[in-house]
């Protein structure tokens, strides 16, 4: 779960080299039917629409269906986690800035005795040195390794096509860069080592992985995808609260009044936000919006 839902924060994707590992082939499955609601009020009036999305997938998946391509075109806004997702010199110079700290211990401190094999099998894979690490909270050490981990590549991410997709349309942001490091730089320390263990506990992301998430995805199985959070990072209930559940009520206050704009605003954040238990599906219903389904 790991990887699946770090990777659905977007910005992280981008911070290691791109195209590591190998290429993953498009994975075999059924016509595409990737999640997909329509929100409107109690006369049935459309107000906009939720779309789950993945941040990287094999060369070559195709993923848009006419429901997707009709919200696409229909919609008067995007709503992401992260607008500027092709800055890169932004993000990089962010994440430096929030994550570096002197007089940190050294990282195979902050790990179990019993992970430090694997953390010198990973920095060994991306070719760095402990000490290379020693001014890097323990946040930033667990996403930087997270992407050593992945083989996949931002550079097929659905929320950055859709970005590119409402060029000329306004493109508005849940969090911001800086708002989505600060997520992780406001954890406690003992949940950032929660954090960096559960990145070494997983085993490294293979192209079977990768083509194992995406058909998931490309399925719209949110039942499976929720599945994912029981075990990993997001079974610890204070990551979960953090990363997940509290992000989730916030962000459905604030789409709800980018809801009530009449801009029929596209909400495509990541797939784990919507599955259920307290997905924003549900918290929007809660609210009093209808929110259905679109097959």
């Amino acid at each position: 779960m790991i990887r699946w839902f770090l990777g659905a924060l977007a910005t992280i994707a981008l911070l290691a080299s791109a195209g590591c590992g190998e290429k993953a082939s498009p994975p075999a499955a059924p016509a595409p039917s990737p999640a997909l609601w329509s929100v409107s009020d109690d006369s049935g009036r459309t107000l906009g629409w939720l779309f789950g999305t993945i941040h990287a997938l094999p060369d070559g998946t195709q993923w848009r269906t006419p429901a997707i391509d009709k919200a696409i075109v229909d919609a008067g806004e995007l709503v992401v986690e992260v607008r500027d997702l092709d800055d890169q010199s932004k993000l990089a110079a962010t994440f430096t800035r929030m994550s570096h700290t002197d007089g940190l211990p050294p990282l195979s401190e902050r790990v179990p005795p019993r992970l430090r094999s694997k953390l010198a099998e990973l920095l060994k894979k991306g070719g760095y040195r402990e000490a290379d690490f020693k001014a890097i909270e323990t946040w930033g050490a667990a996403i930087m390794l997270a992407q050593l981990a992945d083989n996949s590549s931002g550079e097929n991410g659905v929320d950055k096509a859709l970005i590119r997709d409402f060029h000329a349309r306004p493109v508005e942001e849940l969090e911001g860069v800086e708002g989505q490091f600060s997520i992780f730089d406001k954890l406690p320390e003992k949940d950032q080592q929660d954090l960096l263990g559960a990145v070494l506990e997983e085993d490294t992301m293979t192209t079977s992985d990768t083509a194992r998430l995406a058909k998931l995805w490309l399925a719209g199985d949110m039942e499976a995808i929720s599945k994912e959070g029981d075990e990993g990072m997001l079974a610890d209930p204070e990551l979960r609260k953090a990363l997940l559940t509290d992000r989730n009520e916030r962000w459905a206050t604030v789409i709800a009044e980018r809801l009530d704009t009449g801009k029929m605003p596209l909400v495509a954040v990541g797939a784990a936000h919507l599955a259920p238990p307290a997905g924003l599906p549900e918290l929007l219903r809660a609210k009093g919006y209808k929110v259905t389904r679109v097959k």
